[in-house]
């Protein structure tokens, strides 16, 4: 969007590079967290917990610039909605950080026990679909696509039907074995992070539905496609 101050388009660019870092760095947290505990990699994991102070400093500096920008120019309309999207987005990459660092966190208390195929299949399964999940909603807010805003957002439930199968794994474990008990609620915790990280990739898709279009999204998340179609739509 052109602006009569070229100096609040350099301040709008910048924050966008800080978002997009953000977000490089969080899909890689993501994955690496996942490699850590499938793999029982502890180097992996430090390397995963200490690298989420970079995205803290960054949520930071988007919130900073984001404030300054609307006590300086007092944006309005679709402008004021730039500063307040980015805030919201940096606040959702900065949490997706914190999930990816507990999982690593519960690798490394779980420690070089092996794990059972299956639960790490379904673990890795819903891993690799939150983090595609991230990525498309990161690619809506870059481009500012509502419709594939949109399409993301009605794609959580798939991941909430992951978890339920994953839950209903590591439960089947726990009763046929008790010593299976302790390393799978390790793995309950983070089958919730990873659900959770879902949550943050809808979170920013409402983002930019509200950036582009000015109004919200329904507080409860669509089922199936069919709810989705008939409680939302892209705006004209």
């Amino acid at each position: 969007m052109d602006h009569t101050v070229k100096a609040y388009d350099r301040e709008l660019e910048a924050i966008e590079r800080r978002i997009s870092e953000m977000g490089g760095i969080a899909e890689k947290m993501i994955v690496d967290a996942m490699d850590a505990l499938a793999n029982a990699d502890a180097a992996l994991a430090n390397r995963v917990v200490d690298t989420d102070p970079r995205l803290d400093v960054l949520q930071r500096e988007v919130e900073d610039q984001a404030v300054l920008t609307i006590c300086k120019r007092a944006p309005v309309a679709i402008d004021l909605r730039e500063a307040i999207g980015a805030i919201r987005v940096a606040g959702d990459l900065e949490r997706v950080g914190d999930l990816a660092k507990n999982i690593a966190k519960r690798s490394r208390k779980i420690g070089p026990e092996p794990l059972l195929p299956r639960v790490v299949v379904g673990l890795r399964h819903m891993n690799d679909f939150a983090t595609e999940l991230l990525k498309d909603a990161l690619d809506a807010f870059a481009r500012r696509d509502t419709e594939r805003a949109l399409e993301v957002w009605a794609q959580d439930a798939q991941l909430d039907s992951l978890e339920d199968s994953v839950f209903r794994d590591l439960l089947t474990y726990m009763m046929e074995d008790p010593r299976n008990i302790s390393f799978c609620t390790h793995l309950l915790f983070c089958a919730k992070n990873i659900e959770r990280m879902g949550d943050h990739a809808t979170n920013i898709c409402e983002s930019v539905y509200y950036l582009v279009t000015g109004s919200t999204l329904p507080a409860e998340r669509p089922r199936g496609r069919r709810e989705y179609e008939a409680t939302a739509s892209p705006a004209e």
